[in-house]
């Protein structure tokens, strides 16, 4: 029996959607591209923006043109959300929501014999129970994705997430260092710490943790040499969590810190729990603390009752802090969301050009932070082939550069070399090997 994956959104998805893949291999199943004809198509959704929710609804489509006696299985947060929606669509025999992905092969099993939909999606609000969908046999050899925490209580105007993940719940410390062991024995050299919510981490255990804590016991573990912070909300790096932070030689000096408005009002009507200037002020102390911090964000442009003067802040805003790149996104009202419900609903065509703007901008600042580094030898960690072009290489840096090298010897995938980066073209660095 084959099995093929089609994830949407997240890192916490990509790692759901492994541990999946894993559960299926354990029953025999081979997992094959998702362009292939294959007996169960799985489809991993997102529902952030009503693009997520479009993209999975063509995806169930072609899985049911390439095999219309496949069974296919609807999960994650589009299926949480609108089960009935999903459950309409023609093709789907299996709906599961965030929190049961665990049981996704005896629904699939169960649906093949009954020859019957099957539709579980339970109520997640008051869910606080960490699932945990451990992997056991890794893929690759680079970086690895590590879930740790899952669900959000912030309740940010426009996002339909704690409706769909629930309220925050953790992995407990033990098992997240065991399974950090367990990667640097398969040879890791890189391990991406991510959740829903990963400031909030511990914030439900019985133990007094923190995601710093975890960081600190990570330090101590031999092979792995890098770590990595998922995005995480800016207010998580309070004075002390710098002064600890600044001591970890494996974390890797880049943080995704949603902003998502430069314009404090729009933050506030967004029900954001900073301002413009104190996120001004966290970025300003990680560029002065730690030597070349990387800061990567989010923007989302329209949203209701942005006028022309706070988007222009905001854009003075990003012009002015110069974060290394963007993701922009325009306004998406969600149903259920307050968002959604609020006046002054922007036209398309201004969402748009307010993003196209945005854009260019980030274009200018992400050359200027990577031309920054040319001259400079770092250590890279070579992650793949450039479109299996059989000399070019490419991976990161620890600050999150893109970086490509020639080279004629597979074996340097999975390992960190210095490279020295000589040139800058569009998003990446150029650069060769210095031994």
């Amino acid at each position: 029996m084959k099995v093929a994956f089609a994830t949407l959104g997240c890192r916490v998805n990509v790692y759901e959607s492994e541990a999946m893949a894993e559960k299926f291999i354990r029953e025999d199943y081979e997992v094959v591209d998702f362009s292939e004809v294959a007996d169960v198509y799985v489809i991993n959704t997102c529902t952030v923006t009503n693009m997520g929710d479009k993209k999975s609804r063509q995806i169930i489509g072609r899985a049911r043109r390439l095999n219309p006696d496949a069974i296919i299985a609807v999960v994650g947060c589009y299926s949480q959300i609108a089960p009935k929606e999903v459950g309409d669509i023609p093709g789907v025999d299996v709906v599961l929501g965030t929190r049961n992905k665990g049981e996704i092969v005896y629904w699939v099993n169960r649906a093949r014999e009954e020859e019957n939909q099957i539709v579980k999606v339970g109520e997640v609000l008051k869910n606080k129970v960490f699932e945990d969908l451990n992997i056991e046999e890794y893929q690759d050899k680079t970086r690895a994705f590590l879930k740790i925490q899952d669900g959000c209580n912030r309740f940010c105007a426009y996002c339909l997430i704690p409706y769909a993940r629930g309220g925050v719940c953790s992995k407990p410390k033990d098992k997240v260092i065991a399974e950090v062991k367990k990667l640097s024995e398969h040879g890791f050299k890189e391990v991406i710490l991510s959740g829903i919510h990963t400031a909030s981490y511990g914030v439900d255990l019985e133990e007094k943790v923190t995601l710093v804590d975890i960081l600190e016991e990570i330090e101590n573990i031999d092979g792995v040499e890098r770590v990595r912070i998922g995005s995480i909300d800016p207010t998580f790096f309070t004075e002390d969590v710098v002064d600890r932070i600044t001591h970890l030689k494996k974390l890797c000096p880049h943080f995704h810190l949603s902003l998502q408005s430069g314009c404090s009002e729009t933050l506030k009507r967004m029900n954001r729990k900073y301002t413009a200037k104190e996120y001004e002020d966290i970025v300003n102390i990680l560029r002065k603390r730690i030597p070349d911090v990387s800061i990567t964000t989010d923007v989302i442009v329209g949203f209701p009752g942005e006028t022309a003067e706070e988007f222009n802040e905001t854009y003075a805003f990003l012009n002015r802090i110069k974060l290394s790149k963007m993701h922009i996104f325009k306004f998406s009202p969600r149903k259920g969301t307050k968002a959604a419900l609020m006046k002054d609903q922007l036209h398309g065509d201004i969402k748009d050009e307010r993003s196209s703007k945005l854009l260019e901008l980030n274009k200018i600042n992400e050359k200027t932070f990577g031309e920054g580094f040319i001259g400079r030898i770092m250590p890279v960690l070579i992650e793949q082939k450039v479109n299996n072009n059989e000399e070019l290489y490419e991976g990161y840096t620890p600050n999150y550069i893109k970086i490509v090298v020639k080279c004629n010897n597979d074996n340097i995938i999975g390992k960190i070399l210095p490279i020295k980066i000589i040139a800058w073209q569009k998003d990446h660095g150029q650069g060769i090997i210095d031994i």
